[in-house]
């Protein structure tokens, strides 16, 4: 795998230099394991909360046996609910590294310049892709709502996978990539590391059955083409337009049945472990992601 170049990504010194002071292993480690502490426990507290107040379907949804996220509430809530991990950088950042969770987003106005730069771009793409969709892969997609309670409900749901999104990306390509960034010079290692754990949080084998690893490979990649974009950038804003936009439509457009489909118009007429129905999709994502990775690039150009 080729280096990339120093000078293209010289803009992610920028996220990186807060971090130098306090470029320890140790202390990256300890941050994860504050990160997972303060997640567990506030998503215990409010999970606990929630059902105190919520009726019977949602206790019934949020029980072992039941999937995740498939009706509108508990995918709200459990959406809305990533701001934890928000909080556990945060705390974590502050403790270990000395430093503000501003400074490993970026430069605010920069950021949301970034940001909208590439989002309305690949929105663009996204309504071209939508008039032309690639179906015809095993199945015509299911109505999963109606379009007026799903266009009611869209923009809390926007709202809430915007969450969702940059919750990951802070973690993952910010607190993580830039903290490796300030202990290692070599790109392949600040990229892939933190892309690799972004991969193995996407392995669910027991609900993808064969297609967990292609699945994982996916987010893999992903994990890359943002950090790319992150490190070119400067800032957090296209990894998160990027982030957002792939999941407005895997979970607001056309979502899995078998979970986090909740606030999905549509639904996919087989399952995620389907190897033979999935698998062709999963190659128009690959080719999805790629012109989606290039679409960025070519905002942040403009």
């Amino acid at each position: 795998m080729k280096i990339p170049d120093p000078i293209a990504y010289s803009p992610h010194e920028e996220l990186v230099l807060p971090a130098r002071p306090h470029p320890e292993l140790w202390r990256l480690l300890v941050g994860l394991g504050i990160v997972a502490a303060v997640t567990i426990t506030l998503s215990s507290l409010i999970n606990g909360f929630v059902q105190g107040l919520a009726p019977d379907f949602y206790r019934a949804e949020m029980s072992n046996s039941a999937p995740l996220g498939t009706s509108p509430a508990s995918m709200l809530i459990l959406m809305g609910s990533f701001v934890v991990v928000m909080l556990g950088v945060m705390v974590a950042a502050r403790i270990m590294q000395k430093r503000s969770t501003l400074s490993i987003i970026g430069p605010l106005p920069k950021t949301i310049r970034q940001f909208w730069k590439v989002f309305r771009l690949l929105a663009i793409l996204g309504v071209i892709l939508f008039v032309l969709p690639p179906f015809g892969f095993g199945g015509t997609p299911v109505q999963n709502m109606t379009f007026t309670s799903w266009l009611a409900l869209l923009p809390l749901s926007i709202v809430v996978v915007l969450i969702q999104s940059s919750s990951e990306e802070i973690l993952f390509r910010g607190y993580i990539q830039q903290t490796l960034a300030a202990r290692f010079s070599n790109p392949l290692i600040w990229i892939v590391l933190p892309s690799a754990l972004f991969a193995l949080g996407h392995f669910t084998p027991a609900e993808a059955g064969e297609n967990a690893f292609l699945i994982a490979v996916w987010a893999g990649v992903f994990g890359v083409l943002a950090a790319d974009l992150t490190a070119r950038s400067g800032t957090l804003g296209p990894a998160i337009a990027l982030h957002l936009f792939n999941n407005f439509a895997a979970l607001l457009v056309l979502a899995m049945p078998d979970s986090l489909n909740g606030l999905s118009l549509y639904l996919l007429p087989f399952s995620t472990s389907d190897a033979d129905q999935i698998r062709p999709w999963l190659i128009v994502d690959f080719a999805m992601l790629g012109v989606s990775w290039l679409t960025a690039r070519l905002a942040l150009a403009r």
